[in-house]
C-alpha cells in the first residue's frame, strides 16, 4: 500500500504562524527582527488584554461590561496560552522530531490503512472544524468593524482605555482603531496556534499508540529464528521509548495551556448566556453570541475528547501485547514480554492533566459546562 506518512504536515500552518509571531524563537538572529518581535508582544500580547480590561473597569456600564467581557477574557487567555507555548517551544520542536521518527516505524498494511482512513481523517476533521470556526467569527466581525468605522461618532470596536484622547482627535482615533484591528488579527493567529496544537498532538499520540499496538499484536506470528524475533521485540521496545518520550513531552507542554482553557472557557460560557438573556438588544447581537458560544465549545471539546481517546489507547496496549504469539517463543522472550507489559502500565498511571489539578478528558469538558451553569445560576439569583 502506497501511503504518504507525514504526521507533521498538519502543523505547517502553525509553524508559519509562529515564524510570524516569534521568528527569533525559530532561529532568526537579526537584532531588528528581535526588536520588532519584542515590540509586537509588548503591544499585543501584554498590552491589548490589559487595555480592554482597564476600559471595562473604568468606563463600562453593566450592559457594556457583559458585552465586552468575553472578548477581554478571551484575549487575556489567548495571551497567557501563547506565552506558555513560547516557553515550551523547544518541547514542541522535539515533539515534531519524535513524530517524524515514529512515522518511519509504520510499515504494515494494517497500520498504513489505519493511518490513512482513521488517523488522517480525524486530523482533517479537527483542523477543518477549527479553521471554519475562526473563519465564521471573523466573518461576523467584519460587518461590526465596518459599522464602527463608518459611524458618525468616534467609536471603538471594543470598549477600551487609551492614555490619550481619541474622542476629539481624528489622528488619535485612527491610531486607536488601527491598534485594535491589528491586535485582533494578531490575537487570531495566536488563538489558532492555541486551539489546534493540543487536540492535534493528542490525536497523533493516540494514533501512533494504536499503530504500535497493531505491531505488538502481530509480533511472533511470522516464523523467524529466536534471534530474529528477539530483534523485532527490541525494535518495538525502542519504538515504545519514543512513544514514552512523546507522551511525557505532550503532557508537560499542554498542561497549563489546558488549565487556562478550562477556566476561561467556563467563565466565558457563563458570561455569554447572561448577556444574551439580560442585555442583548437586537438579533445581530444574539446571533453573534450564539455563534461565539459554539466556538468556545469547539475550542475546548477536541482536546478533552482526544485526551480520552489517548487514555483508552494506553489501557488497550497491554492487551495488544498479550495478543501476540508470545506463548510459542522461548522462555527468555516470554520473560522480556512480561517485563515490557509491566512497563507499558506506566502510561495508564500518567494521564494528561490540566495544570496537574484536573485530569483532561470528556469529564473535564462536562464539568466545565456545569461550572458555567453554576456561575450563571448564582448571577441569576443575585439579579
Amino acid at each position: 500500500m502506497n501511503v504518504d506518512i507525514d504526521s507533521t504536515r498538519a502543523y505547517r500552518p502553525l509553524w508559519l504562524s509562529l515564524r510570524v509571531l516569534a521568528p527569533t524563537s525559530l532561529g532568526s538572529s537579526s537584532q531588528l527582527v528581535f526588536a520588532c518581535t519584542l515590540l509586537l508582544h509588548l503591544l499585543v500580547t501584554l498590552m491589548f488584554p490589559l487595555h480592554l480590561l482597564l476600559g471595562l473597569l473604568l468606563q463600562a456600564t453593566p450592559a457594556e461590561m457583559f458585552k465586552n467581557l468575553t472578548m477581554s477574557l478571551t484575549c487575556a487567555a489567548c495571551s497567557l496560552k501563547h506565552i506558555v507555548h513560547l516557553w515550551h517551544l523547544p518541547h514542541m520542536l522535539e515533539i515534531s522530531t519524535l513524530l517524524q521518527q515514529l512515522d518511519d516505524c509504520v510499515l504494515s498494511d494494517e497500520e498504513l490503512d489505519y493511518y490513512q482512513h482513521t488517523l488522517q481523517w480525524q486530523v482533517n476533521r479537527i483542523t477543518r472544524c477549527i479553521y471554519i470556526s475562526f473563519a465564521i467569527v471573523y466573518i461576523f466581525f467584519v460587518p461590526i468593524a465596518i459599522s464602527v468605522v463608518l459611524s458618525e461618532t468616534h467609536e471603538l470596536v471594543y470598549l477600551a482605555w487609551f492614555p490619550f484622547d481619541w474622542h476629539n482627535n481624528d489622528f488619535n482615533y485612527a491610531l486607536a482603531i488601527s491598534y485594535q484591528f491589528f491586535s485582533i488579527l494578531t490575537e487570531g493567529l495566536q488563538g489558532l496556534i492555541n486551539d489546534i496544537y493540543t487536540p492535534l498532538t493528542l490525536c497523533y499520540v493516540s494514533g501512533h499508540l494504536h499503530m504500535f499496538g497493531i505491531r505488538m499484536a502481530r509480533l511472533g506470528f511470522h516464523r523467524l529464528p529466536d534471534v530474529g524475533i528477539q530483534q523485532q521485540l527490541l525494535a518495538c521496545i525502542q519504538d515504545f521509548k519514543l512513544l514514552m518520550r512523546l507522551h511525557e513531552l505532550t503532557r508537560v507542554t499542554i498542561s497549563y495551556v489546558q488549565l487556562t482553557q478550562l477556566l476561561f472557557c467556563g467563565t466565558n460560557l457563563c458570561i455569554i448566556v447572561i448577556y444574551v438573556l439580560f442585555y442583548a438588544e437586537d438579533i445581530a447581537a444574539v446571533a453573534y453570541n450564539i455563534v461565539y458560544f459554539m466556538v468556545v465549545c469547539i475550542q475546548l471539546f477536541p482536546s478533552c475528547y482526544f485526551a480520552s481517546v489517548l487514555a483508552e489507547e494506553a489501557q488497550r496496549l497491554p492487551n495488544a501485547i498479550f495478543s501476540g504469539n508470545w506463548y510459542e517463543q522461548s522462555a527468555e522472550y516470554r520473560r522480556n514480554v512480561l517485563i515490557f507489559t509491566q512497563l507499558t502500565l506506566r502510561l495508564m498511571k500518567r494521564p494528561m492533566m490540566a495544570g496537574g489539578l484536573i485530569e483532561l478528558n470528556l469529564n473535564a469538558f462536562f464539568a466545565t459546562v456545569k461550572m458555567a451553569y453554576s456561575l450563571f445560576a448564582v448571577v441569576v439569583q443575585s439579579k
